[in-house]
C-alpha cells in the first residue's frame, strides 16, 4: 500500500464515518491479506485511564470493514457493505495507543463470497480482528459483514 492510498482510506473513513476522525484513527497498513488501523489512547480514554471499550470495538469494526471494502474494490465490485452481527472479547486493559488488525476468518471463503455477490446480488463473510497494545492482545473481534451489489443485480 502506498502512502497515498493509506491517506485515501483514512480520508474516506474520517469523512464518511466521523467517529473515526474523533478517535484519530490512522491507517497503518492495508493489503488484501490484512488491514491494520491505529488509535491513540488520549481521545479514546475511559474513567480508568485505559481505552474505552466502545473505542476498542469501533477500531476492530473499522479495520474489518476496511479489509472487505478494500478487497471488493480490488475485484471491481461496486457494493454497499454493512455489518450484520459481531462479537467482541476484551482480554486485557489497553493502557496506551492501540491497533486493530483484521483478516478474513476463513480466506478460502472469499471466492464463494464473490460468487454469491455476483449471482445473488448479496453475500456474507466473517472477518476477525485482533486489538493490540504493543505485544498484548487487548481484544478479539469477529463480525459478519453483508455486501449488496449496487449495479442492479438481483
Amino acid at each position: 500500500m502506498t502512502a497515498e492510498s493509506a491517506r485515501a482510506l483514512e480520508t474516506y473513513l474520517h469523512t464518511h464515518i466521523p467517529l473515526s476522525a474523533a478517535m484519530q484513527v490512522a491507517v497503518v497498513s492495508a493489503a488484501a491479506e490484512a488491514v491494520t488501523l491505529a488509535a491513540p489512547l488520549a481521545p479514546n480514554i475511559n474513567h480508568r485511564s485505559t481505552a474505552f471499550g466502545g473505542s476498542v470495538s469501533t477500531l476492530a469494526i473499522l479495520s474489518a470493514w476496511s479489509l472487505v471494502n478494500l478487497r471488493l474494490n480490488a475485484e471491481g465490485l461496486h457494493s454497499r457493505l454493512v455489518i450484520q452481527s459481531n462479537h467482541m472479547d476484551y482480554d486485557a486493559p489497553i493502557e496506551s495507543d492501540f491497533t486493530a488488525t483484521a483478516t478474513l476468518a476463513d480466506p478460502a471463503a472469499w471466492p464463494l463470497f464473490i460468487k454469491m455477490l455476483q449471482r445473488k446480488g448479496r453475500a456474507r463473510i466473517v472477518v476477525q480482528s485482533r486489538v493490540r497494545c504493543g505485544a498484548v492482545t487487548g481484544g478479539r473481534f469477529e463480525g459478519e459483514f453483508v455486501a449488496f451489489r449496487l449495479d442492479g443485480a438481483t
